[in-house]
């Protein structure tokens, strides 16, 4: 283990967080709590952390006790594949996305998450809405978006991008509306499922089924 936060410390581009936080938990991350995986470098070289992703701010976090590290976009050149819990993560475009299905076509999910920040204390007991540059850059500076809790007030919307690659092509669906416009050659059999199965374009794996479904008719 020596050995593993040594590599990830000294050899990963880092940014620690050692803030404190009373807040609420959010779902900035795709996990509720760090969990044990596994970072395979394309040297083949396997490390062993805790890992997390953190759809606020892209990035792949790992926990070394307690401090809150970030793969870098330098070490993300190495990295092969990251694996937490029997989820599959690569990297694409300069982030990680996680692979949802493998066949003819794969899917893959680009978690991503917006956030709503609390207003300041204006007059006559109303609030004023900060701007979105210095919340974040607050929050940056203090650590805080690297916590699994968000302080009081603020309000995550997680969202996520699908990626469909089919015969060597990548096509990107941002909602329900896009993702039929890929299938525009089945549009009956793509609306009938979704009308009889109460698609969730929000859950990963309603999506997947709907297209096992378009793919194998």
């Amino acid at each position: 283990m020596k050995h593993v936060v040594f590599f990830l410390i000294f050899s990963l581009s880092v940014t620690g967080s050692y803030a404190q936080v009373n807040g609420i938990e959010l779902t900035h991350y795709i996990f509720p709590e760090f969990t044990p995986g596994v970072v395979l470098m394309k040297s083949g070289i396997r490390h062993n952390v805790l890992l997390n992703y953190n759809s606020l701010t892209q990035e792949m976090i790992f926990d070394d006790k307690g401090k809150k590290l970030a793969i870098g976009k330098e070490e993300q050149e190495r990295v092969d594949t990251v694996y937490i819990g029997s989820r599959k993560f690569f990297i694409f475009d300069g982030k990680f996305v996680e692979l949802l299905y493998h066949s003819k076509c794969d899917v893959y999910a680009e978690h991503r998450c917006n956030i709503k920040y609390p207003g300041k204390a204006a007059g006559y007991g109303g609030t004023s809405e900060t701007t979105a540059v210095d919340s974040y850059s607050t929050m940056y500076a203090r650590g805080i978006m690297y916590e699994l809790k968000l302080p009081d007030g603020f309000e995550t919307r997680p969202y996520i991008i699908y990626w469909l690659k089919k015969s060597g092509k990548l096509n990107k669906a941002v909602s329900m509306k896009q993702l039929e416009k890929l299938y525009d050659d089945k549009e009956a059999l793509f609306r009938d499922y979704v009308d009889n199965h109460k698609v969730d374009y929000n859950n990963p794996e309603s999506i997947v089924q709907l297209i096992k479904y378009l793919e194998t008719n």
